[in-house]
């Protein structure tokens, strides 16, 4: 860090240090509750009926742009701390997948609100007006992170260089630009809510496991984007990137 001139704050560099080191641990902690589930979610997605496998793609989009609208609603109820999401979805989670796939495929709309509405407390505790159409836009971004479930290129730094604000057709194409990496990242969801009773706590956990992902991933997010107004994005980028790179193991 010590090629950085542009952010030569020490408390600067140590803010980029944090965070990479909680980009670094994201995936951690969902993959061994995977692994305690059973079974490889690779597998059990290959096993769902192609048709559905199709479906998951179009409920997703049609699911992101209802989110994008109804999110806001959320603003409105009693603040239940940062438990009280992680409770919702655990919720939607347990009630989609207690009938198996059908009714996991139905929960998706209610699981996206929930974790869309996350995203945007994500964006106000940072100082941003989640109400402002740059910022919804940045919020629907933040599912480009892919998911909890497969490697990525999680914080999918892009926008620090090109933030604008999206509507109408542009918005449109947004959704279908971010619905494929959020599809794949769901079908899993599914596949491991696939058997009935089982399911639901199946769907419990990982409901749980992907908001705080999510979750995760805005806070990082806007923390960035905060940085790269105040400093610059190039800087900002090359020090996120440098620390968030695991050190290389040199063999003796």
């Amino acid at each position: 860090m010590d090629n950085l001139p542009a952010i030569a704050a020490p408390d600067r560099t140590a803010e980029i240090r944090a965070l990479a080191r909680r980009y670094r641990r994201a995936n951690g902690p969902v993959m061994s509750l995977v692994n305690r589930l059973g079974g490889r979610v690779e597998d059990r997605l290959a096993a769902l009926p192609e048709g559905l496998r199709g479906q998951i793609g179009a409920a997703t989009e049609r699911a992101l742009m209802a989110a994008h609208g109804l999110a806001g609603a959320g603003d409105r109820m009693p603040d239940l701390g940062r438990r009280g999401p992680v409770a919702a979805a655990m919720l939607t989670g347990a009630v989609g997948g207690a009938g198996g796939i059908a009714t996991s495929v139905a929960e998706l709309p209610v699981t996206i609100t929930v974790i869309l509405h996350a995203i945007r407390r994500a964006a106000r505790e940072a100082g941003y007006d989640p109400d402002d159409p740059a910022i919804r836009a940045e919020c629907l971004r933040v599912f480009s992170a892919g998911g909890p479930l497969a490697a990525d290129d999680g914080i999918n730094t892009s926008f620090l260089s090109a933030r604008m604000t999206v509507t109408g057709p542009a918005l449109a194409q947004l959704v279908r630009g971010v619905a494929p990496r959020l599809a794949a990242a769901l079908g899993q969801k599914l596949a491991a809510q696939a058997v009935p009773v089982m399911g639901a706590v199946a769907g419990a956990a990982l409901n749980a496991a992907f908001l705080s992902y999510y979750r995760e991933m805005a806070e990082i997010r806007f923390a960035l984007l905060r940085l790269a107004e105040q400093h610059g994005a190039e800087p900002i980028l090359a020090a996120f990137a440098e620390a968030a790179t695991p050190p290389k193991v040199t063999r003796l």
